[in-house]
């Protein structure tokens, strides 16, 4: 796209009609497993404490695996398709008939990190944009009050890549996702104190005069276009910022609907606030917005996030509930006030787990070799399942998707070819999709 380095976040037009004009990315981070949520394999209770066919002995990430292992939570057929969902997620589970289920997808590396990377931008190396950098430099946006691209961190930090999964890579510095959460606002935007609003204002008018005299002088300098108009941004969300991100607002059954006023259990509720921070951006017309449940370990493996090596069935008991109540009340707020009808919802992880446990240990390893990711709102199937893992979930085996045609099926939502959208960068025209990708044409509501 053609873009004015004053107004880097103009809205722009899309390729073609697009079904969607805004995304949701809910990422789990640590790697939420498949079998124990929403890749209901009866093979794996029939065969529980047998190994696996063909695989005795398999190594995997950590070393060698142990028996076949049947879910701790019981399967159940949710909503009218009779999806079958796991206990763990049971709110989630009512709402299977808004999802889209894409059962087959495949990572390429077996590794946190760099499988954050590649999920974020299609890269398993540091560098490379990530996919709201790629839509915001694509599309701009309509708010201009507010950031183009917002990344909610969990409560508890970062995920493992940190801003990686939302970092501008080689793209322009003007689309990175600007990352803050309903417990940590945006950093340095408050004015310092000491310092009056009428003080701070007039500093900005004389620094606004004395750049556009400057530009005037070198009318080619992008960069301090650029500069300006960040500073422009900023200034504006002196004022949009604290607006969208103060709850307080919010009725008392809102709040209790997402779990953000639970007293129990206050990552729940933290989680929840951030789920209505994320309704409340969307509702204002933020293009792109990834929230995050789960952060890189504090506290042990998957004490913090989805790593459920050793000890899963402890770790998930206390995982499930966070993410439950407060992921399914914000898809149904969603759904309730329109907005699914112009934003596409994107659920997804790192990678997959095996349906073996590991040796010595009652925890699933890594595996990136069949998993599940699903997708609601504005211009997918629903209910409806795509692909599928072998009997034991293992690997995928039937419409086999990469991580690459996910991101091409969601830039079509958008309206945009995934292979037009490139960029020039060191002698190479780099595209989100690499050269690989390609449209998940049959779960389309018009294929």
């Amino acid at each position: 796209p053609k873009i004015d380095a004053a107004q880097p976040h103009a809205s722009r037009l899309s390729h073609f009609p697009a079904a969607a004009s805004k995304v949701l990315v809910i990422f789990c981070s640590g790697a939420c497993s498949h079998l124990d949520t929403f890749d209901y394999k009866p093979e794996l209770i029939r065969q529980h404490g047998k190994p696996l066919p063909g695989a005795e002995k398999l190594i995997t990430f950590q070393g060698e695996q142990g028996a076949i292992t049947q879910s701790p939570w019981k399967f159940k057929p949710r909503g009218k398709s009779g999806k079958m969902i796991s206990d763990l997620v049971p709110q989630l589970g009512e709402l299977a008939d808004e999802m889209c289920f894409i059962h087959s997808l495949t990572s390429k590396t077996n590794t946190h990190g760099p499988a954050e990377n590649f999920m974020s931008t299609c890269f398993t190396l540091d560098g490379f944009p990530s996919m709201g950098a790629w839509v915001t430099y694509a599309l701009g946006t309509a708010n201009q009050e507010l950031p183009a691209y917002v990344a909610i961190p969990d409560p508890r930090g970062t995920p493992q890549s940190s801003v990686n999964n939302w970092g501008p890579g080689f793209l322009p510095a003007a689309f990175q996702g600007t990352d803050f959460n309903a417990a940590k606002p945006i950093r340095n935007l408050a004015v310092p104190n000491g310092v009056s609003r009428q003080t701070d204002q007039a500093t900005r008018d004389f620094l606004k005069r004395l750049n556009e005299r400057h530009l005037k002088r070198f009318p080619q300098d992008s960069q301090l276009s650029a500069r300006i108009s960040s500073y422009e941004l900023a200034a504006r969300m002196q004022l949009s910022v604290p607006e969208v991100s103060d709850l307080s607002g919010e009725p008392k059954h809102v709040m209790k609907m997402y779990g953000a006023d639970d007293t129990e259990n206050s990552l729940k509720a933290a989680y929840g606030r951030n789920c209505i921070l994320a309704r409340r951006l969307l509702e204002k017309g933020v293009r792109f917005v990834q929230l995050f449940n789960g952060a890189y370990q504090t506290g042990g493996e998957g004490v913090s996030n989805w790593d459920g090596h050793k000890q899963l069935q402890k770790q998930y008991s206390l995982h499930g509930p966070v993410f439950d109540q407060p992921t399914a009340a914000l898809l149904s707020d969603l759904k309730q006030r329109g907005l699914l009808e112009d934003t596409l919802v994107v659920w997804c992880t790192e990678f997959g787990r095996m349906p073996t446990f590991q040796k010595g240990a009652s925890g699933r390893d890594h595996n990136p070799a069949g998993f599940t990711s699903w997708l609601a709102g504005a211009g997918v199937k629903a209910p409806f399942s795509y692909g599928a893992t072998d009997d034991f979930g293992h690997r995928a085996v039937e419409q086999v998707a990469t991580v690459y045609d996910l991101h091409a099926t969601v830039l079509h939502l958008l309206g945009l070819d995934h292979e037009r959208l490139r960029y020039y960068h060191n002698g190479i025209e780099r595209r989100l999709t690499d050269v690989h990708g390609k449209v998940l044409r049959s779960i389309l509501l018009n294929g």
